[in-house]
This record gives C-alpha cells, structure tokens and sequence, in this order.
C-alpha cells in the first residue's frame, strides 16, 4: 500500500544560481575520465586496459578485485590518454581521449523485459556497465549481486541545494525509465518503492512499482530518509537504491542493447553567469563547460552539489554519480567580526547573535562562499542534529560512538541506517566545524569489516 509521508524536520539551503530549465549547446570535451574513488566500497580496482587502446562506450576499463564479475565501462568510445596515479600507485582516473562520433559495445537487445530471467538480467547488467548504479544499504557501497534485497528505493527527487529538475533531465526517457523499474522488479523478492513529491508524481508513475508521497524539506529527498520511514533497515537486512538516471540507464541496455552514458548536467551556483543545463556523457571534463560561463575571481568548482560533493579544478571531471556542477565563491577572504556582523546575507540555521538572515524569508536567495566562518573545536553537544534529521536516531550520540569506536552503541544508534549525505545537512550546521561526513564514513567501514 502507498504511504504518504510528511517530514517537518529539516533545512532548506536556498543558494542563488538554480539552473533554468533549457539546454544550452556545448562543444564536448575531448577528454572523459573514469575514477575509482567514486565508487565507495572499491577494494582495489585492477584495470583492463592500458595507455594507447582504443575502446567503445561500453567497453570494460576496471574491475573490483575482489567482485570480478562487475564491469566498469568507457562512457565514451577513443583512445585510452593517460591512467593517473597517486601514492603507491593507487589508480585516480583513467582519462579517454574521445572520438567525435561515440561508437558503442553491443550488447543484447530486448524488445520486451517482462521475459527476462533475474539471472539473465544480473549477467547483462555486469557485463554492460550498469550494475554500478546500484547501491547497497547498509554501508552506500556498490551492491553484491549475490545478495537478495528485501527492497529496492528510487527517490524520484533531489532536495540539494541547486539539485537538477530530473522531470525535466528525464524527460526524454519515459520509455527507458519504465524498462529499468521493470528489470529491478525481478531483482527483488520484495516491493520496488518509488518515492514522489508532489513536483515529480505524475512523471515518475510505474505499474511495477508502490509509489509513496514524501514531503518535507531537505533531506527528504534522501533515500536513506525516505527509507527509515517506508521500511526501515536493521542488523542483517539488505535493500538497494538506485538513483532516476540509473534506472533509465538500465533500460537503455536492455532496450537498445548498449551501454548509453550520456546524461543531462546542470551547471549551478552563484558564480555561473547563466546557470542551465549541458548535454554530454559521464565523466565530462568541465573545462569546455566553464570556459566563459562563470564569472571572474577565485571560485570552487564542485562536482555534485555543495553539501556532498567533490571539488575539482577547472579541468577536473564530473563524478559518476553526479548530475550537476555547482560554482561558488572560495571563502579565503578575511571579514572584519566575520559572523557576529549584523547582516542580512548571511544564512544560518542558528539564529545567532547579530544575525539577521532569518528575516530574508524563506524565498530568499543567498550567495554563500566556502568559509565555515570558524575552525575546528571540541566536538559541542548542541541539540541541533536532532532538529534537521527527520530519523528516530540520535545523530550527536552516534558520531560519538563513532570517535569513540564502540561498535555497540554504534549498531545500536543507527549506523546501518546512514551514509554520508543523511548526515551532510549536520555538518553544515555545525558549530564545532568537525567534518561529520569523513567521521561517519570512518564508523561505517569500522562496522562493514568487523
């Protein structure tokens, strides 16, 4: 039975520079990169490629050594450039000199899914580069396709700051979109939850799939949030979550027989002269996207969004799992009595002393930098996570239980129930500026190999 649920707990972000919704024309860039810091869970990638091959989209570049079976693929077809490593010669990027003309790996093509064996089903998602697109709870790493889950999430909205319209990135793969929900269905025993509000119900209908109302501010478009309300995870207990592009991407493979890998980017943020929308493929360079589209000084380039994402350079690459590219001001600038100054630009959650942004109204736009207007201090017990958290855990006494590496009082608190963007909102708000996302993480491993 649907459920529709209501969240009061939260805090909105609302950052100038939100995307208008048209498709500006992009020159793509020459270079795609493909990295395996973006799969959380990755042991050890082990490539299949090296400098000077040439490859199609689809072709497999990487795989986890210890999950060999799972394909990582080329989003684009070319020439493999430059394979970059760190310390140790840990791989950072495989970067793809690509062709101007994309040519595609075939794969098996399906005119209808609704035949189609689970078995069948899981052999072509990891040979066809699009198993990555489902992740696993607890822990937010790449699922075991070995695992049977008792459901699998799709939030079919982003609650971000600056977070991509998907009605409007998804418009063209309705077709695509109900393919993926109906092969997930076969890979469960159990319900597809797809999770609306009420900007997105009548795009993403299913009749393979329970829809549930969600309303709320961020993170209500969180699907570990959306999760612990529908049906929420305890000691043992597997689901999957995969994201709206991922589930269209899975249809493509079936539908079309290829691994698809272009996507729709917002390019977000303040320092964005026309903030819209680019078509180009996973893992673009952002150069040919930034060049002349921001504005003049020192800004941060993030990939994702600015409570979760990566920063990069002016020549970096969109991760991913990301959708948007968000461009703000870098915060290395001193501010005479820095927070305390009565204004009404800034945003806080806090009401603080002298501050004034609460008065701006809830429409109001801000410009924020990278500041955190502070440094890091003794962790302070605030009350504060518990009001923007909309899950019966307690988020202050579990990063406790985290610093303090008590794997008891961590099960106990809530550690399978969480990854990192559940938490990010409580970072933000953060008066002892720790960085709560990296502590989490750190408590989620601790837990994961034990």
């Amino acid at each position: 039975m649907s459920q529709n649920i209501k969240l009061k707990k939260g805090f909105d972000i609302n950052l100038a520079g939100k995307a208008e919704k048209k498709i500006a024309e992009l020159s793509q860039p020459e270079t795609f990169a493909i990295k395996p810091v973006d799969f959380v869970g990755m042991s050890r990638a082990k490539l299949l490629i090296k400098e000077g091959d040439t490859v199609k989209a689809g072709s497999p570049i990487m795989i986890d050594k210890l999950v060999e079976d799972v394909m990582y693929c080329s989003p684009v077809s070319g020439e493999i450039a430059e394979i970059v490593r760190g310390a140790k010669r840990k791989i950072l990027e495989v970067r793809i000199l690509a062709d101007k003309e994309v040519a595609f790996e075939s794969f098996e093509k399906h005119t209808d899914v609704s035949g189609i064996s689970r078995e069948a089903a899981i052999d072509q998602m990891k040979k066809g580069g699009v198993w990555p697109n489902i992740i696993q709870r607890p822990y937010g790493v790449v699922a075991n396709t070995e695992d049977k889950p008792k459901a699998i999430f799709i939030s079919a909205f982003d609650t971000h700051p600056l977070a991509p319209d998907l009605n409007f990135t998804l418009q063209e793969d309705a077709k695509y979109y109900e393919a993926g929900v109906a092969i997930l269905s076969k890979l469960t025993e159990g319900k597809v939850h797809i999770n609306v509000n009420k900007d997105s119900a009548d795009f993403f209908k299913s009749g393979k799939a329970q829809i549930n109302t969600v309303d709320g501010p961020h993170p209500a478009g969180n699907v570990g949030v959306q999760i612990h309300h529908i049906d929420a995870i305890n000691k043992g207990e597997v689901a999957w979550t995969v994201s709206p592009y991922g589930v269209a991407q899975i249809g493509k493979l079936f539908l079309e027989g290829k691994y698809d890998a272009s996507k729709i980017i917002a390019l977000t943020g303040s320092e964005v002269k026309a903030p819209q929308y680019y078509k180009t493929y996973t893992g673009a360079a952002i150069n040919k996207l930034v060049d002349g589209t921001t504005k003049e000084g020192h800004i941060r380039y993030i990939s994702g969004n600015v409570l979760t994402g990566k920063q990069i350079n002016s020549t970096g690459y969109i991760g991913f799992y990301d959708n948007q590219v968000t461009v703000i001001p870098e915060g290395d600038h001193y501010e005479f009595f820095g927070w305390i100054t009565p204004t009404t630009k800034k945003l806080s959650f806090h009401r603080a002393f002298g501050l004034l942004s609460f008065l701006g109204g809830k429409n109001k736009e801000y410009v924020l930098d990278t500041n955190t207007k502070g440094q890091h201090r003794a962790f302070v017990q605030t009350g504060a996570f518990e009001k923007v958290l909309p899950m019966d855990i307690l988020p202050t006494h579990l990063i406790k239980a985290v610093l303090a590496e008590d794997y008891d009082d961590m099960e106990g608190l809530g550690i399978y129930e969480v990854i990192e963007e559940d938490l990010a909102l409580c970072e933000f708000i953060d008066v002892s500026k720790n960085d709560i996302q990296s502590i989490l993480r750190e408590g989620i491993d601790l837990v994961k190999n034990s």
